[in-house]
């Protein structure tokens, strides 16, 4: 099985010198979904099953939306068996585009202008490496216009560990592009657990405190570059990705 799709299909880097490979989070990185992607979960339990009881305490940031799914169901009690499982994602992938459009997101600081950017380069890949099922990151994107900007994800369809997550995209980097050397492989994201699975698999890691970590938590877990915002590339981006 594929985890690195483009589109639900198989993405294949074309060959480029100097590539480098930008592999970035969504949720609180790119962009601030209000909360619609666990109020749509709630929604589809309550659709499906018939639970309405808020999961309170629910940590959502970093994680899996498998790991995330697999505590709700033990919360209220639902077997995590395959018909319960897809019966639950389809309603799910079918209520988020309205609690998208109900909150209050939006794209992040200086997320569009560094888009831009990369866009214009012919060295550089951008992908996702983020929890979402696969079919709500691409709902996410879609919803704030930004899906144009990304041609390949590792998602978090299968695994509770981020970490897991991370070993799959690499997995397929190297298999597709082989000749990109991991120390130019940079996982974008704003929680610990994205500096965690960079570092699982050799990467470097840019981390951003737009998401619920202040700059000074995140600097606990040495990333190799930190920023308060996405804002002004220009002034960073260079540090990211030196020519030659």
């Amino acid at each position: 099985m594929f985890l690195l799709l483009w589109k639900g299909r198989p993405f294949a880097f074309q060959a480029v010198q100097f590539m480098y490979v930008l592999l970035f989070d969504i949720d609180g990185t790119l962009l601030s979904s209000g909360g619609a992607g666990q109020a749509a979960m709630e929604a589809a339990l309550l659709q499906e099953f018939g639970h309405d009881r808020p999961a309170t305490g629910l940590t959502t940031a970093g994680r899996t939306d498998y790991a995330i799914t697999s505590e709700l169901f033990a919360h209220y009690g639902l077997a995590l068996d395959e018909p319960t499982w897809r019966r639950f994602q389809e309603t799910y992938f079918e209520l988020l585009p309205s609690h998208l459009a109900g909150k209050s997101g939006l794209v992040l600081p200086g997320v569009l202008h560094l888009l831009e950017l990369l866009a214009a380069r012919e060295d550089v890949a951008v992908g996702l490496l983020t929890g979402n099922f696969e079919r709500g990151a691409w709902l996410k994107l879609k919803h704030f216009a930004i899906e144009h900007h990304f041609t390949f994800g590792s998602y978090g369809d299968h695994h509770s560990s981020r970490d897991d997550v991370a070993r799959q995209a690499l997995r397929h980097i190297q298999r597709e592009h082989p000749g990109v050397p991991v120390e130019r492989i940079w996982v974008i994201g704003d929680t610990p657990a994205d500096i965690q699975c960079a570092r699982a698999i050799g990467a470097k890691v840019l981390a951003v405190a737009t998401g619920l970590f202040t700059a000074a938590e995140l600097a606990a877990h040495q990333p190799d570059l930190l920023r308060d915002t996405l804002a002004n590339p220009e002034a960073w981006l260079p540090v990211m990705l030196p020519p030659g």
